[in-house]
């Protein structure tokens, strides 16, 4: 191999890896230091902000609030099969939960009732 390819070789990685090293966004804080006066390490990503209004259920949910959710989706996102069928159960459950307690209120309420007749 003579030199001149040898050289140019060199200069083509050289260029491509400055190329990913700005390309990386070196001013944004990707490789920030740290800002506690401690040692400089490296600090990695900042935390996501949110650009989505969050997803709320409301303080007394229904299963039919359950039904209602919908999540934003995203490139690397959580399985949708996954979410629905934890969904799913979650309305299930507190269906089931408030026919118990509408159950436990009649009962409560029948023995008042008959008690009221009663002279």
């Amino acid at each position: 191999m003579d030199p001149v390819s040898f050289f140019l070789i060199f200069l083509a990685i050289a260029l491509i890896g400055a190329a990913l090293f700005f390309g990386a966004d070196f001013t944004s804080g990707i490789f920030r230091r740290r800002h506690s006066g401690g040692p400089a390490l490296l600090d990695g990503f900042d935390e996501p902000v949110a650009s989505l209004p969050p997803v709320l259920l409301p303080a007394d949910a229904a299963p039919a609030d359950v039904d209602r959710i919908r999540f934003a989706l995203g490139l690397r996102g959580y399985r949708m099969d996954q979410v629905d069928q934890v969904l799913d159960e979650l309305r299930d459950q507190l269906a089931a939960k408030d026919r118990e307690i509408e159950r436990l209120r009649a009962e409560l309420r029948a023995p008042a009732q008959s008690g009221e007749s009663r002279p």
